[in-house]
């Protein structure tokens, strides 16, 4: 796996698993301060680097009347604060290519969103910032598929590179997880991460939103561990039920140091 610096006091490095973990979409500040600190803390306790995400804009929400964020301007200067007071590197979602420069100016990494994985501005805007990129495979692509979306990123200059597994579709309103994806996108070179919250949706399943059991979401991640992921992906939330986005795939924050737990003992196994 590639190492490189996420900004100037983080790397990624292969022998230390990551978390990119927090509510999936930015809510009140009350809620994320709290995700923010607690996974910090659990992040610490069990040996991850900890990264803080969430969206300023969910621009693929189901429902014309889903949730989708506070808005760019203020979302990016809530990831800033987030950032800055728990000194954690944050990552967010872009969907335009407009958008690349003013999120970089504010968080350490770019991701690209799993049905916008293909989209060649996006993703050469996205590599010409210098930030790190993590890349969601689309739900119908292969990992072979993703050689030709690495190179573009990689045409900027920039070698950052995250690939993320997400699952697969499945039929209609279902996904699985081939897990044949983790080692083949491992076989790039770059740092595999395993989306183990949104794996579990159910796409539009309840009509106007999607559903999921989150409740195997930890074994994914521990799957995906022994297949060579070195980062973690998780939807972590106080209260999942109040939750304003994927409500019905977050892991709890009071139950979620015992998932950790077990993912690192994954991972140390898969290495020894």
């Amino acid at each position: 796996m590639k190492t490189f610096s996420i900004n100037d006091r983080v790397s990624l490095v292969p022998d230390k698993p990551f978390l990119i973990a927090g509510p999936c979409v930015l809510e009140s500040d009350d809620v994320n301060m709290r995700v923010a600190e607690g996974v910090a803390e659990l992040a610490e306790k069990y040996g991850f680097t900890y990264i803080f995400k969430a969206s300023f804009d969910k621009a693929n929400r189901t429902s014309l009347s889903s949730y989708r964020g506070s808005g760019m301007e203020e979302g990016l200067r809530r990831l800033r604060m987030i950032g800055e007071r728990f000194n954690l590197p944050t990552l967010t979602d872009i969907h335009e290519s407009w958008q690349a420069l003013a999120a970089a100016e504010a968080v350490d990494i770019l991701q690209i969103p799993a049905f916008l994985c293909r989209q060649t501005d996006l993703l050469l805007a996205a590599g010409k910032t210098g930030k790190a990129v993590n890349i969601k495979k689309a739900q119908f692509l292969s990992a072979a598929d993703m050689a030709n979306v690495i190179k573009k990123v990689e045409s900027t200059g920039n070698e950052k590179i995250m690939l993320t597994e997400r699952g697969t579709m499945f039929g209609y309103n279902n996904l699985v997880v081939d897990f044949r994806n983790v080692v083949d996108m491992g076989a790039f070179g770059y740092p595999v991460v395993m989306d183990a919250t949104h794996s579990t949706q159910r796409p539009g399943s309840i009509g106007n939103a999607s559903g999921g059991d989150p409740r195997y979401a930890p074994y994914l991640a521990q799957a995906a561990a022994l297949c060579g992921a070195s980062g973690f992906f998780f939807e972590v939330h106080p209260d999942p039920s109040c939750a304003l986005s994927d409500a019905t795939t977050m892991i709890r924050l009071d139950e979620f140091g015992a998932v950790l737990q077990k993912v690192r003992c994954a991972f140390d196994l898969a290495r020894l």
